[in-house]
């Protein structure tokens, strides 16, 4: 994934250097050193990447990337909104060019961006407090605390377990009722868990940690030697899940109790749109419910939510897989382009959703505005 998104961005670097050299760098001096030293970072960029990091030079591969769009991102930025002065440049002969000042001023903030996302961003993580009422919830779970985390991604934690144990001890902080994971533990495989095992078997509440499957937790992103080998990694995700206290609710049900009153809690297997997997049966899942019951139900990819849910009766759904596409401003995000719903609480009648950016991360080790996020939810009685 990494590669194909360099791919995509070299070319444009190469175009952004050239029209930066020709508009401003050759005017600015006539040394030839200079303009020929304007190009070797890019030329240095390109030639590592196809000479090491191409051909298996995985070890730096994060750090290259996150170098590459401090490079290229600003240029390419600049570029694109300094060229709306050309025509107060060419035809109405102005002599200040105020798109050249807001690219450079957008061109130095998306440096300071990349920088502080790919720092601090990417493990300042968030405590996040929501309500959800409903006349349908026993009295006596009310006030009850949910805490919902998602999208561990836990392999590209790989020589940060400190990071991970802080964010345990986030969780445990909150003093939940019940833990919620929904999907995304691992990015490829189940062998990225060794090391972490014992510091996530350390989550705790008292009834219980629950977890389902997300899209990445299939090992359908690797390209395995043959079908047997992928079925035992699936199999040995699932166990590792036990192992650490976990249950995995893979399209089936069960009850958080009180004396005398309980609510449903359902879990699918992971339920995407195309291009992401379909293996939720949510039919299956609550076969056996009753209507009467107040019911949650985990399922990793929000767009279910529409696709089915809302047409069940379903009360809560906790989501996640969208990460908020890493980067949000306020509530503007990439993510609103593909999902309709991609961060926070939304409620349509009786029915809510929350969805979870996350706390990892895929392509990139970034995180900026979608900081990683550890949700807390109380559940009150209307």
């Amino acid at each position: 994934m990494i590669g194909r998104v360099l791919m995509i961005l070299f070319p444009l670097l190469i175009v952004a250097d050239i029209y930066i050299y020709i508009l401003f760098i050759r005017k600015l001096t006539q040394s030839t050193l200079l303009h020929i030293l304007w190009f070797i970072p890019s030329l240095l960029l390109i030639g590592i990447y196809y000479f090491y990091i191409a051909k298996g030079g995985s070890e730096y591969r994060y750090l290259f990337s996150i170098i590459c769009l401090i490079f290229a991102v600003p240029k390419i930025l600049f570029s694109v909104v300094s060229l709306l002065d050309l025509p107060l440049r060419y035809f109405f002969e102005w002599k200040v060019y105020p798109f050249t000042l807001v690219g450079l001023a957008l061109a130095i903030g998306t440096v300071f961006i990349v920088i502080y996302g790919s720092t601090i961003g990417k493990t300042n993580f968030q405590v996040n407090e929501v309500e959800f009422s409903s006349s349908k919830l026993p009295k006596s779970f009310d006030g009850y605390k949910i805490v919902q985390i998602s999208d561990i991604h836990i392999g590209n934690w790989k020589g940060d377990k400190k990071s991970i144990e802080r964010m345990v001890a986030l969780v445990n902080e909150q003093r939940a009722d019940a833990v919620m994971i929904t999907g995304d533990l691992v990015h490829n495989i189940a062998t990225e868990l060794d090391g972490f095992e014992d510091i996530l078997s350390k989550i705790k509440a008292p009834d219980g940690v629950y977890s389902i499957l997300g899209n990445h937790d299939y090992g359908s992103y690797r390209r395995w030697e043959n079908k047997r080998a992928e079925l035992l990694n699936f199999k040995d995700i699932q166990k590792r899940q036990a192992d650490m206290g976990w249950q995995l609710l893979n399209n089936e049900h069960t009850y958080l109790t009180k004396p005398g009153d309980s609510i449903t809690l359902i879990g699918v297997e992971n339920d995407g749109a195309p291009p992401f997997s379909k293996h939720g049966d949510l039919s299956k899942a609550m076969k056996g419910t009753s209507r009467d019951d107040f019911k949650i139900l985990l399922s990793h990819d929000p767009t279910h939510w529409r696709r089915e849910v809302l047409s069940t009766d379903v009360d809560l759904m906790l989501a996640g897989h969208t990460h908020g596409t890493q980067f949000a401003i306020g509530r503007l995000s990439f993510a609103s382009i593909m999902y309709s719903e991609w961060g926070g609480m939304y409620t349509e009648g009786d029915q809510g959703l929350y969805v979870n950016v996350g706390i990892g991360s895929v392509i990139l080790p970034f995180r900026f505005g979608a900081w990683p996020e550890i949700t807390v939810i109380t559940l009150k009685t209307k």
